[in-house]
């Protein structure tokens, strides 16, 4: 639909001066239909889904209405979990920056209170919190309620499904009851609507109406994977398309655990994000994959809402959510501001039934794709090589090697010999081998005539096969689940960090030998060990030597400062789901 442009929607000048220098030509379809009407002070109800705008559309009209000479909170943004607080609470600094003396702080569990107590001495103007700690001030008396004149819920229906109708209740009773109540959701359910009753006073709705729930920008696919092998099939496609940024959600914290734990032995640059994780860690995770020095995030649900990430250029449903609303949110990470994206789903056995439960919810179709071979991966790197060689000729950025070509060639070597030996070289040095999957060794299972059956839409004749299918992989699960992270060797500079100690086991000056009873009978590899350590035990890069796999015991070589800590560090830790032992290896130090 066309929109007025901004300057039209009645807003003051700071905040049109902001909008600007945001960048922000015109206001969205939800953004045009709030701002006016919430400029007047009516109660609203905004039915909207992520990357709609709709932050702005109730934080402009918020921050309008704010007197910055009053040192007292005067607006309330209700958020379901942290990082959505945090989130909302940088969109409202960023919009109100031309208004002088402005304060807002973020709310929420998790941290240490100190901070947020001084904040609201000091006097926020807006406050922006989880029902939980905002309603643990409350009681605390550290939040004065008295001169709230604008309450938003955001994600009300979120706030609900997460067991917060209590403490929202209570909290809105406490505040007063002249005052303007902006209720944000995704979907009109009996308890939002019921608490728009108790709450709200003759709210108007504003819903725009799309043709479907998820962002046309987004390309969504999905490849048809058994458990055991989807880490190298999400190896594969990192490889032939490299985003810049990933998320790949999982449903469980331990399985993030296990895909972080695959990835980092492959080489790749990941980290995760789940339940049990501290908010000091989460948010210096978030801040090491917004400034890429993580590319890949393996997440669950807990970074589906209120991660507001640039630049993330695909998402990964690792295993397929419970929820369409749930997958809605999860693939609305990428593709955001006009942006393109992917979304890719792994599914097997009955989750194709659920994957088309999502279509008929988002009105979309999911492509349904092969899975690359290892012959496309590599001739994808291969044209990714070709292009740099042709660029720096074309571009005359070409070293001064002059003398070495001169002696191969005056050794009898052809020019012919010479570029393809070098050029070899550089694909092995940017290449990391691999094993075929399951797949692949059964002659390309996805051919076509498998492929249209798979997805055929009758129960009847897919029911006896997927029970047989799902059973099969039940029973290979267990052994197997892990047992594909060790696949594929480590990236050559990982390899080189890792495993850089010279080729015969003698110590080398400064490393200490330790021993730890798994090896190649538990298919370890040395990439796992790595990785674990690395993680766990939060040592400095290139502290690793030598590591050797032996069928029933490895020795590591570490250095001596660090030993005692690795051995602290992983003394309760497993290994793909295994506990071990690891000491000092006496016959060698």
């Amino acid at each position: 639909m066309d929109t007025p442009p901004f300057t039209e929607l009645g807003l003051p000048e700071p905040l049109l001066a902001a909008v600007l220098e945001m960048g922000f030509e015109s206001p969205s379809p939800i953004q045009a239909k709030t701002i006016p009407l919430a400029l007047e002070g009516k109660d609203l109800i905004g039915l909207s889904q992520t990357g709609s705008g709709k932050t702005a559309a109730f934080a402009l009209p918020t921050l309008a209405r704010i007197d910055s000479h009053l040192a007292e909170p005067q607006a309330l943004i209700v958020c379901p979990t942290r990082e959505l607080a945090v989130q909302v609470c940088e969109e409202v600094f960023r919009l109100g920056n031309k208004i002088k003396g402005l304060r807002a702080l973020p709310v929420y569990g998790g941290t240490p209170i100190d901070r947020q107590l001084r904040g609201l001495r000091k006097g926020a103007h807006i406050v922006v919190g989880t029902p939980g700690r905002l309603l643990d001030h409350l009681k605390r008396r550290s939040f004065n309620p008295q001169n709230i004149k604008t309450v938003i819920l955001d994600e009300a229906d979120r706030m609900l499904d997460m067991g917060f109708q209590d403490e929202m209740e209570e909290l809105l009773a406490a505040l007063p009851k002249e005052r303007q109540t902006m209720f944000f959701s995704a979907t009109m359910n009996r308890r939002v609507s019921r608490l728009i009753e108790n709450f709200g006073t003759k709210p108007e709705l504003i819903e725009i109406e799309r043709k479907s729930l998820t962002v046309d920008a987004i390309d969504q696919s999905c490849y048809e994977v058994r458990q055991r092998s989807k880490v190298e099939v999400l190896s594969r496609l990192l490889d032939i398309d490299p985003p810049r940024l990933a998320v790949v959600f999982c449903n469980t914290k331990r399985l993030v655990d296990e895909v972080t734990e695959g990835l980092l032995a492959r080489g790749y640059t990941a980290d995760r994000l789940h339940g049990d994780i501290t908010q000091q860690m989460r948010e210096r995770v978030l801040a090491r994959f917004r400034e890429g020095t993580v590319e890949i995030l393996v997440a669950t649900d807990v970074a589906a809402r209120g991660l507001d990430v640039d630049n993330i250029d695909l998402v990964v449903n690792y295993e397929i959510p419970h929820d369409p609303e749930d997958y809605v949110h999860r693939i609305g990470r990428t593709g955001r501001a006009g942006r393109s994206g992917k979304a890719v789903s792994f599914v097997f056995g009955r989750d194709i039934y659920r994957l088309q439960t999502i279509e008929k919810y988002t009105r979309q179709t999911i492509r349904r794709e092969r899975v690359p071979s290892q012959e496309q991966v590599e001739g994808k790197r291969a044209d990714v090589l070709f292009q740099t060689i042709q660029e720096r000729l074309e571009n005359k950025k070409i070293g001064n090697f002059q003398t070495y070509l001169d002696r191969l060639l005056e050794q009898g070597h052809t020019a012919t010999d010479i570029a393809n030996s070098a050029i070899t070289l550089l694909r092995e040095s940017t290449t990391r081998e691999g094993e075929f999957i399951a797949e692949d060794k059964q002659k390309e299972a996805f051919s076509n005539e498998r492929q249209r059956s798979s997805w055929k839409d009758d129960r009847g004749n897919r029911n006896d096969r997927n029970d047989r299918n799902n059973h099969r992989d039940r029973n290979d699960r267990g052994n197997d689940r892990g047992n594909d992270r060790g696949d594929r060797r480590e990236r050559p500079e990982r390899r080189e960090r890792d495993r850089g100690a010279p080729a015969e086991r003698n110590n080398s000056k400064g490393m200490s030998c330790l021993v730890m009873n798994l090896g190649k009978a538990q298919h370890i590899k040395p990439g796992d060990i790595a990785g674990m350590i690395y993680r766990e035990c939060n040592v400095p890069d290139g502290s690793l030597g030598k590591i050797t796999i032996f069928p029933k015991h490895t020795l590591v070589d570490v250095g001596q400062e660090i030993a005692n800590d690795v051995i602290d560090g992983l003394r309760n830790a497993s290994l793909r789901g295994r506990s071990f032992k690891i000491d000092h290896d006496r016959k060698k130090d």
